[in-house]
C-alpha cells in the first residue's frame, strides 16, 4: 500500500492566489537574475497556473504540456480518447512561466522556437497571459 501522501494525485491550490504570485514572483526574480529557482516553488508556480488555465478555458481540445512538472486539457472543441492528442502544446517550464504572466507574448515564444506548437487550436495566445 502506498503511504497517504501518494494516496490522491497532486492537485495544487488555485484559491490561494497570494502565495501563488508570491511563488510566480519568486522564480521569475530568479530567472531574470541568471539564478536558479527552488524547485518547488517552480513546481508549484508552474502546476497552479496550468490548473488556472484549464479552469479559464474549459475543455479537452488541446493538450499543454510543460515537462517536468505537469500537463492540463483545456480549449472546447473535438475531444481525443486515445492516444496522443491532435492538438498538443510543449514548453519547458520558464517558457510557460513568462507566457502566462505576461512577460513573453505567443508570438515571441512561437518565433524563438521556445514553444512547440501542433494542431490547429494549438494557438493559446487568445488565452494568455492568465
Amino acid at each position: 500500500m502506498l503511504p497517504s501522501c501518494y494516496a490522491r494525485p497532486y492537485r495544487p491550490d488555485v484559491s490561494d492566489e497570494p502565495r501563488y504570485y508570491q511563488a510566480v514572483s519568486a522564480v521569475m526574480d530568479a530567472l531574470a537574475n541568471g539564478r536558479t529557482p527552488d524547485r518547488a516553488a517552480l513546481r508549484d508556480a508552474v502546476r497552479t497556473s496550468l490548473s488556472m488555465l484549464a479552469a479559464k478555458v474549459p475543455g479537452r481540445s488541446v493538450e499543454v504540456r510543460v515537462p517536468p512538472y505537469g500537463a492540463v486539457q483545456c480549449v472546447s472543441g473535438p475531444r481525443h480518447t486515445r492516444g496522443t492528442p491532435p492538438n498538443v502544446v510543449e514548453m519547458d517550464p520558464a517558457t510557460w512561466l513568462e507566457l502566462a504572466t505576461g512577460r513573453t507574448s505567443w508570438a515571441e515564444a512561437v518565433a524563438a522556437g521556445r514553444v512547440r506548437a501542433s494542431g490547429v487550436r494549438a494557438d493559446l495566445s487568445a488565452f494568455l497571459p492568465l
